[in-house]
């Protein structure tokens, strides 16, 4: 069973709107995820509000994961792999993130009942498997090393020509990328917290292992899938096209790690300007109570 049925022509304005391929599975999992975060909304009750800034966030990361798997993105994937590497950055790079953000965790467990936090929930994020997905070290590795086996062995290819390896690959990308997010601008409750120097060092340790993929993929590693097609695809502007793929993953691997890193910079100045604050609270009292006891 082949990803896409036959070979789209160049794209135009037309197929801006036209190119749109609703797949029932990527469909019903977004659908079913926006659900379940407006329900938990729904159920919230009393302080603290919750922040419109989460909100935003989850449903610009099911935005920005629909656009990645329904839109004319989706459909000339098969036939550009620069095309296929803006889906790719769309959920690795930007949908991931946003999840991340918008604190699913943390919804759910202020959303449900006391039974359901104490038998499901809180077990769950306390298990060992938990602990160990989500270790920094086990984060990157994953995260970096699907995209090594995807993009430079033949389950590329694979994913270029069954639906279900496709779909899997979708999936891989997305679940590897909430694990590496998760430490660095994640705001749910995790069981290895990172301090704020020591995201910044793990976001630093992601660049040049992402650069060093791009420059694999730019030194020359072709995809007879692409080199194949009929034109305007195939040959030369297939070669092109490897070059673009592999200069934007480049510049979206840097970028985040960029974007990232100055949202970390900016927790940590509030967290020490907060601490300082409270020291200065508490020196006062004990000036207030020494000058009261003269």
């Amino acid at each position: 069973m082949v990803a896409h049925a036959g070979v789209p022509g160049s794209f135009t304005l037309k197929t801006l709107v036209t190119g749109w391929a609703f797949e029932p599975v990527p469909l019903a999992l977004i659908v079913v995820a926006g659900f379940l975060y407006w329900t938990g909304l729904r159920r919230l009750s009393g302080p603290p509000v919750w922040p419109g800034g989460r909100t935003w966030s989850w449903y610009g990361g099911l935005a920005a994961a629909l656009v990645a798997v329904a839109s004319p993105i989706d459909t000339y994937a098969d036939v550009s792999f620069s095309t296929h590497m803006v889906q790719h950055v769309l959920l690795l790079f930007v949908a991931a993130p946003l999840f991340a953000l918008g604190a699913p965790v943390t919804l759910a467990l202020r959303a449900s009942r006391p039974a359901t936090r104490r038998r499901f929930l809180l077990p769950v994020l306390h298990s060992r498997v938990v602990r160990v997905l989500t270790h920094p070290l086990v984060a990157v590795a994953l995260f970096m090393g699907t995209q090594f086996v995807t993009h430079l062995t033949g389950f590329y290819e694979a994913a270029l020509t069954s639906s279900i390896v496709h779909d899997l690959e979708h999936a891989l990308y997305l679940t590897t990328a909430l694990l590496f997010w998760w430490p660095v601008v994640g705001l749910d409750p995790a069981p290895n917290k990172m301090s704020h120097p020591a995201r910044i060092v793990y976001l630093v340790l992601m660049m040049p292992l992402e650069a060093f993929l791009a420059l694999a993929i730019l030194s020359g590693h072709a995809y007879p899938h692409y080199l194949a097609l009929p034109p305007p695809w195939g040959g030369t502007n297939a070669v092109n096209d490897l070059s673009s793929a592999g200069a934007l993953m480049w510049i979206s691997g840097d970028l985040s790690a960029l974007i990232a890193g100055l949202l970390v910079a900016g927790a940590w100045l509030r967290h020490d300007q907060i601490r300082q604050r409270r020291i200065e609270e508490d020196e006062d009292r004990r000036s207030a109570i020494l000058d009261s006891a003269d």
